[in-house]
């Protein structure tokens, strides 16, 4: 197994240039921030993006918690990979890495400075210390689980791999708690307005009757109650009242929403205009 290193400061941009040394170099396995990365899936691990403190964060990249270090330690026996990136601020920090996660020594030392220009590398110190942002080397899909209710945004870019073909990758852009200027909360009743006005929107649905959040660790469940229209197709209905309000609701909040389940409790009979002249 051939170990590399990826040495930077913090908020240099290691993470953003981790997929592309990896694609250039045929390395099979990405070590970040806790998380064990392979073919731009998190397999293992726990990202120290999600701690409450900068010392929390240092201490759950580093494995210091046995439990994680036992957990992608044993993935990695599991998939037994013929090369790893490390991510690290220093070669003490993926020193302490590799010898908390039982691996063979670094073969390879790579400095940001050597795959970024200082412009690229002031330019990201900058987004870092400006909006405490930090880039996850997965696409978003990835990660709305672990951050949900941190997670902001996608990156995408292209890059030449190995095989000198240009590949599109895209990252994830996250806010970790310890990063805020001050702690983000949204009411249950600000998520509920915005799932019943997105369902309200939707052709066929005559009026939202109950609206019920179920809050869980990695997102939240929906539950709808909906009167239709009478005469539609209420599958079709209920169908695009889910992906209506899954949309809206991850987008304006960013929770990741684990389930949308809509029941049509009614139907509305709409009067004709000859009708509603009599009395």
């Amino acid at each position: 197994m051939k170990i590399y290193a990826l040495i930077g400061g913090s908020g240099t941009g290691k993470s953003h240039r981790a997929q592309q040394i990896a694609g250039k170099r045929k390395i099979e396995c990405i070590i970040d921030d806790g998380l064990l990365i392979r073919n731009n899936r998190i397999v293992a691990g726990v990202s120290a993006k999600r701690e409450k403190s900068k010392l929390s964060a240092v201490r759950r990249a580093i494995f210091m918690n046995e439990s994680h270090a036992q957990q992608v330690s044993s993935k990695i026996k599991e998939l037994q990979p013929k090369s790893i990136l490390i991510l690290g601020t220093s070669r003490k920090m993926v020193d302490t890495i590799v010898g908390t996660l039982g691996l063979p020594p670094v073969d390879e030392v790579i400095r940001i400075e050597d795959v970024a220009t200082p412009e690229e590398i002031d330019a990201a110190k900058h987004t870092r210390e400006s909006e405490g942002i930090h880039v996850i080397p997965v696409p978003t899909f990835e990660v709305k689980k672990q951050f949900s209710g941190y997670f902001i945004d996608a990156v995408k870019m292209f890059f030449t791999d190995g095989k000198n073909k240009k590949r599109l990758e895209e990252k994830a852009v996250v806010r970790p708690t310890y990063s805020y200027m001050g702690k983000y909360t949204i009411s249950e009743s600000a998520i509920s307005s915005i799932a019943a006005h997105s369902a309200s929107e939707v052709k066929g649905v005559s009026r939202i009757s109950k609206v019920i959040l179920n809050n869980k660790p990695y997102g939240i469940k929906i539950s709808i109650d909906i009167i239709a229209d009478y005469g539609v197709n209420i599958v079709d209905v209920l169908t695009r009242v889910q992906a209506a309000v899954r949309a809206m609701v991850e987008n304006m909040t960013a929770l990741n929403v684990l389930n949308v389940d809509v029941v049509a409790k009614g139907l509305a009979v709409k009067e004709s205009k000859q009708t509603e002249g009599r009395h």
